[in-house]
């Protein structure tokens, strides 16, 4: 049973129509008949909440839903193959980081990001948000820690966030000066402003190759 029917089946047991497991939700009841569909996947925070409104567990919705992808990986770079020699401004070597991107998604939409409001002080909430339960390997590296994180994401710049269009999946992207990290999101991301854990961000532009 894919995780839609799952959905779908508990609602259905719960006595619910779409429309009031919306208003539960404080989500559009389109959204809902989508996730019942398998056209779209509810992100994590969403999935404790359809678990909770419908008195099952978030185990018995993803269970055997191999399909379901939240992945996260972490893939180390070389500023260095670049041209980075350690006395480029920070400007250059946000280009350099840039250009980074473009290379590691080639025929994607990238839109950069900026923080436009931090809901809390807290950034180990927002990584465990982030993070939730799913995490996966990339080329065999060991997945970077909560603290690791973190840190990653309170020493970013503004024009270091990303969020990525491939197909038919969308990936939000970090870049440090050793990795570039991404995560598949759940859910598409189309407005302008979204949130993400405690921050809010917003789209500043497309990122293209000149």
């Amino acid at each position: 049973m894919s995780l839609g029917e799952k959905i779908k089946k508990a609602r259905l047991e719960a006595g619910l129509t779409q429309e009031e497991l919306s208003e539960l939700l404080m989500v559009s009841r389109a959204a809902v008949a989508k996730w019942e569909t398998n056209r779209g996947l509810p992100d994590i925070e969403n999935l404790k909440f359809i678990a909770s409104a419908l008195s099952v567990s978030v185990d018995y919705l993803l269970d055997e839903n191999s399909s379901v992808d939240f992945s996260i990986t972490k893939k180390p770079i070389n500023l260095n193959k670049y041209g980075f020699d350690g006395r480029l401004s920070g400007f250059k070597k946000s280009k350099i980081k840039e250009q980074i991107v473009l290379d590691e998604y080639p025929d994607s939409e990238i839109n950069m990001l900026t923080v436009v409001k931090t809901y809390n002080s807290s950034s180990e909430k927002m990584v465990d948000n982030f993070v939730g339960w799913f995490s996966t390997l990339l080329g065999g590296l060991p997945l970077f820690g909560i603290y690791d994180f973190s840190k990653a994401v309170s020493t970013l710049g503004a024009d270091q966030y990303y969020l990525v269009d491939k197909k038919d999946k969308q990936y939000f992207v970090l870049i440090t000066d050793e990795y570039i990290i991404s995560r598949i999101m759940g859910v598409a991301f189309n407005s302008k402003k979204f949130r993400i854990g405690d921050k809010e961000f917003m789209k500043v532009g497309k990122l293209r190759n000149k």
